[in-house]
């Protein structure tokens, strides 16, 4: 969901050269750093808002058909977040911009129209006007929309009311990730990183300001038409400002290219004395826009691919029980922490795993990943086997009050434990196709791979949903999800970093006969009332996991605990 940001998939770029000096004007280290530490905060705020969102969600609502309902019609921000604010037109935009901003600096100062603003007029009314007209199309089409979502929904006009509430999302959301993208641009990330708080402030207040005794859950549905307004108006003033301000200078020249991304032109070289001054370079054509969609095109496909997931859940749970797309949700929004804290250790090593390739450097590019994909998977696996130890505390500890009550609880902890099968797979497919995506150039296979992992779970989740409901869609997901990480794995062999595929799926199959037999330790220990029970659940996965890794001899975990015995940091700190 359009919770909170995703590590985003992106095209690496060539590094610069060692000896390359950054553009003047350039941010310094102190100021990159705080600008770091601020998004990361508000990245933090945003995901503690989306939880607390979901526990209103549930204690408010319940798990039921009314909620169900809403998921169906929240199906479409999280498209729309997928191709307007995190990929596509993030993808698409910002390497747009970056080129404006070259030519701008490239130009001098009385070389006709800014390139920036140029593209601005070129862009933003067109982009404006056609989601409009999607929005306008889709509340228009909803009712016919909602059955091709969700077949068999029981209460399918409630459905129908929050999608044209939400189909505003699609205007919303491409001017919130039009700023974005253009403030990224400019060197601009605390406003693009305080869209999620704001988006989910929205959801929060409606719920609370109006009545939903009367109004039910298309409150929420409010909620997140507001929430899409709001991230727009966090961001257009402060990119309104940057616009208005007048370009500086021309750059003087470096001795050597400023690092630009792939798709920008490089600076102009300054004139030599007495020669007559260059004029600015022509906007790209839609012929030179053609190769950058091209090369972005594998990059978008798989992760509207991958977000499709949500969907065939969805679809294939609309005629079970009431409920079941409700228990589905919040079982995974739990179950996928574990993951979403591993791959943000691949987040951070993407860069050095690019600039490692692009340097020419296989082998620190192989060994970095190798390491980081089972460091991830190590992370994933105990959280993964806290999940199943103790599913129903956690759910019970989260979500279990008001109207979503112990049945709600029970079901939505069996639905998690099954998803929790699938969550190492989800682990390394998000960090394998940053192996893939490293490169200049992305390829197909992830998006083939993953339209593969696509087709099983459907065919699967056909096949379970009769006999064993949520649960068996919950499988099936798991099933597809690990065929794509294998695929993934596999092909990486032939790829720009070739991993030892037998010797990473040996180790990953030592670390999770440990996770294993730490799961059947968390199950014993988790016994009282959740707040003490969810703790020694994780105390006892996380003894028994790194007892048993290291006595199978995987792979990190020894180093681990060596570098954390207290003696050796001592010793390491005295030396």
């Amino acid at each position: 969901m359009a919770d909170a940001p995703r590590p985003p998939v992106a095209v690496a770029a060539r590094p610069a050269p060692v000896a390359d000096r950054p553009s003047p004007g350039a941010p310094s280290g102190r100021l990159l750093a705080r600008a770091a530490a601020l998004t990361a905060a508000l990245t933090a705020l945003g995901a503690l808002l989306g939880l607390f969102r979901d526990q209103l969600l549930a204690r408010t609502f319940g798990a039921g058909t009314g909620t169900d309902a809403f998921l169906v019609a929240w199906t479409v921000p999280e498209f729309a977040a997928t191709l307007l604010i995190e990929d596509g037109m993030a993808l698409v935009l910002v390497p747009a911009f970056a080129a404006a901003l070259a030519r701008r600096g490239a130009a001098p100062p009385a070389a006709g129209p800014d390139p920036v603003h140029a593209l601005v007029r070129a862009t933003l009314p067109k982009a404006a006007l056609g989601t409009a007209a999607a929005a306008g199309l889709l509340v228009l089409a909803a009712p016919l929309v909602v059955p091709l979502l969700a077949p068999g929904l029981p209460d399918r006009q409630l459905a129908v009311d929050c999608t044209r509430l939400t189909a505003t999302c699609l205007f919303s959301f491409a001017l919130a990730g039009y700023c974005s993208a253009a403030l990224r641009a400019h060197g601009r990330y605390l406003a693009p990183a305080a869209i999620y708080v704001a988006y989910n402030t929205g959801i929060i207040t409606a719920v609370v300001v109006l009545d939903p005794a009367d109004q039910g859950v298309r409150a929420a549905a409010a909620g997140v038409a507001a929430g899409g307004a709001l991230m727009v108006l966090v961001q257009a003033p402060v990119l309104w400002r940057q616009l208005r301000t007048p370009p500086g200078p021309p750059a003087s020249p470096a001795p050597s290219a400023p690092r630009t991304p792939p798709v920008a032109p490089a600076a102009a070289p300054a004139a030599p004395p007495g020669a007559p001054a260059p004029s600015a370079p022509p906007a790209p054509t839609s012929a030179g826009v053609r190769p950058v969609l091209a090369a972005l095109a594998p990059v978008i496909v798989f992760a509207v691919s991958r977000q499709s997931q949500v969907l065939v859940e969805r679809f294939l749970a609309a005629p079970l029980p009431a409920g079941a797309i409700s228990h589905l949700n919040y079982a995974q929004k739990v179950a996928q922490l574990p993951m979403v804290l591993s791959l943000m250790l691949c987040t951070v090593s993407f860069p050095v795993v690019a600039r490692a390739l692009a340097a020419g450097d296989t082998g620190t590019a192989r060994r970095r990943a190798e390491r980081d994909l089972l460091l991830a998977g190590v992370i994933v696996l105990v959280g993964a086997a806290t999940v199943v130890a103790a599913a129903p505390q956690i759910v019970g500890l989260l979500f279990q009050r008001g109207a979503f009550d112990g049945a709600d609880t029970a079901a939505t902890a069996g639905v998690m434990r099954v998803y929790a099968l699938g969550l190492l797979g989800q682990t390394l497919v998000g960090a394998l196709v940053r192996c893939y995506f490293s490169t200049s150039r992305p390829l197909w296979y992830p998006a083939a791979a993953m339209l593969g992992g696509i087709a099983l779970t459907a065919a699967a989740g056909s096949a379970f949903a009769g006999p064993w409901g949520a649960r068996g869609i919950a499988a099936a997901n798991a099933l597809g999800i690990t065929l794509t990480a294998a695929l993934l794995l596999i092909g990486l062999r032939h790829q720009s970093v070739p991993l030892d595929a037998r010797r990473l799926a040996g180790g990953l199959a030592r670390l999770t006969a440990a996770a294993a037999v730490a799961t059947a330790a968390g199950r014993w220990s988790a016994a009282g009332p959740p707040p003490l029970a969810v703790p020694l659940a994780f105390a006892a996965v996380t003894t028994v996991f790194t007892a048993t890794a290291c006595a199978l001899r995987a792979p990190v975990v020894p180093s681990l605990v060596r570098s954390a015995h207290p003696f050796r940091r001592l010793a390491k700190a005295r030396s």
